[in-house]
């Protein structure tokens, strides 16, 4: 293939944005000119990259596994601009992360320490959920992935760098909350509202209760740690969440209770593509997320 970083470029903003128009805004290029490279890149690679359903872009096979090659040389192409900018004491470049929504508790934290000591870097941080960061990780969006839960597929690499732990929580007033080494079992036989399936905080939970042998009734499931504490507050049930949702909480309506086995262990990993070579900025944000905090 005779194929030119531009062509290359216009296929890849056409195919994230959905649109020739905004991929023409972003690359500021003409939407005849955009269209015109596409069709060069259709050419050499002898078949359709998008179908048109109505209005709607649609990749081809073909395109499919094009964007996934595209993904890799930008990515090839960043790391050794990485590379160069080490040489130059890291004066540029930029860092992706994407991180599970509990990460918005301490990733933000970890990347402002980052900026202090390389100003010049860009920082892109994606706080989404659990199957979205799989998906993102699948098509090779970032450079980092942050996930308390290492994913079975694809082959990652993962890091450890921040050790949290699971805890029980209720409202202040519960009669479960001045007790002291409350069995499992009666946890479960109070409702639960816990995160959805898919997280992986409740991906743990499933684990405990299922290596217990016990079926919990859950009441309510939300995508968000802050909804569930007030509806725990509100008197709706109990909830297990990440120490780390509580940190910062000093609302006296929500309390820890004393369950035998809690708090349990949880562990946070910085995840990337097995075997990738990471760019100096991603290697240089792994060192500071491991620093004892």
């Amino acid at each position: 293939m005779h194929t030119t970083f531009r062509q290359l470029e216009a296929f890849e903003a056409t195919a994230r944005l959905g649109s020739m128009a905004r991929a023409a805004e972003e690359l500021r290029l003409t939407q005849p000119t955009l269209s015109m490279q596409i069709r060069k890149l259709s050419d050499e690679v002898g078949a359709p990259l998008f179908d048109h359903v109505g209005r709607t872009l649609r990749l081809t096979e073909e395109g499919r596994e094009l964007l996934i090659m595209c993904r890799e040389v930008f990515g090839a192409v960043a790391r050794f601009e990485m590379a160069l900018a080490q040489r130059r004491g890291l004066q540029r470049g930029t860092l992706r992360v994407a991180a599970a929504t509990t990460g918005k508790y301490f990733v933000p934290r970890l990347l402002g320490a980052f900026c202090r000591l390389y100003p010049c870097v860009d920082v892109e941080l994606e706080v989404v959920g659990r199957p979205q960061v799989l998906a993102r990780l699948r098509e090779g969006l970032d450079d980092l992935y942050v996930f308390s839960q290492v994913p079975e597929e694809p082959a990652v690499d993962a890091i450890p760098f921040r050790d949290d732990a699971l805890v029980v929580v209720a409202p202040a007033d519960h009669p479960l909350a001045g007790r002291s080494g409350v069995p499992l079992e009666e946890v479960v036989q109070e409702p639960l509202i816990l995160r959805e399936p898919g997280s992986g905080t409740r991906t743990a939970v499933n684990r405990l209760f299922e290596d217990n042998g016990l079926r919990p009734r859950v009441r309510m499931q939300l995508g968000s740690n802050e909804a569930i504490k007030q509806a725990v507050i509100g008197g709706l049930g109990l909830s297990i969440l990440p120490q780390v949702s509580l940190e910062h909480d000093d609302d006296r309506r929500l309390v820890r209770v004393d369950v035998r086995g809690f708090p349990m262990p949880h562990r946070w990993y910085l995840v990337h593509p097995a075997g990738r070579c990471l760019s100096t900025a991603a290697r240089a944000f792994i060192d500071i997320a491991k620093e004892p905090v």
